[in-house]
């Protein structure tokens, strides 16, 4: 197993996310980095049933075994904590529904491959697409700030139980909603969110 990293073109300013200094804001813990070295915080279970550290050379042991030769494994390991900026994507039900009476099938919401399914009630298909450039907060606690469009792939022909496609799906997308449905964003403030919480706008 070969471990690749990406090279830039400037580094440093690839590596900070854009609302960055907005995810520090509203957890000023993030700044302190909290993770002990001598405490791991991840585990992993072998086949066996054995619990070892993420760091135990035991595991590394097991799976270079498991790789066989030619392969080399390697343990990166940040001691700072970061902020979760990675993408996160938001489909309403409502833009599922939308889709299907535009194709004439029922379309199963979980060809969307989104993270979280939005019920916006009374409001039509893509009004997600308001949210762009603004906060969102998922129950009581979870913001997210959602940054653009969900551009939108050949998966989404694929009917989730069966994988046969639908070629109309992508292609009503493309011709009628710029190739886009749903948003994507990025977490500002973690949390718990359950089916039924609020969505509320916050800007």
């Amino acid at each position: 197993m070969m471990l690749y990293r990406p090279r830039f073109r400037y580094p440093e300013e690839a590596a900070k996310p854009a609302n960055l200094a907005e995810a520090e804001e509203l957890l000023p813990i993030l700044r302190s980095g909290g993770l002990r070295p001598s405490r791991p915080r991840a585990r992993c279970r072998d086949l066996s049933g054995e619990v070892l550290a993420i760091d135990d050379p035991a595991l590394l042991r097991q799976l270079g075994a498991r790789a066989g030769e030619g392969h080399s494994l390697t343990l990166l390991r940040l001691e700072r904590t970061m902020t979760d900026c990675r993408p996160i994507s938001l489909f309403s039900l409502q833009t599922a529904a939308q889709l299907g009476d535009e194709v004439g099938a029922v379309l199963d919401k979980r060809r969307f491959r989104a993270n979280v399914y939005l019920d916006l009630g009374s409001a039509g298909g893509f009004s997600e697409n308001a949210f762009v450039g603004r906060k969102v907060r998922l129950g009581p606690k979870v913001v997210i700030s959602v940054l653009e469009r969900d551009p939108r792939c050949q998966m989404i022909t694929l009917d989730p139980d069966t994988a046969a496609p639908n070629p109309d799906v992508l292609r009503n997308v493309a011709r009628g909603h710029e190739g886009t449905a749903g948003v994507y964003g990025a977490v500002l403030a973690e949390g718990m969110i359950r089916a039924g919480d609020p969505v509320e706008l916050l800007d």
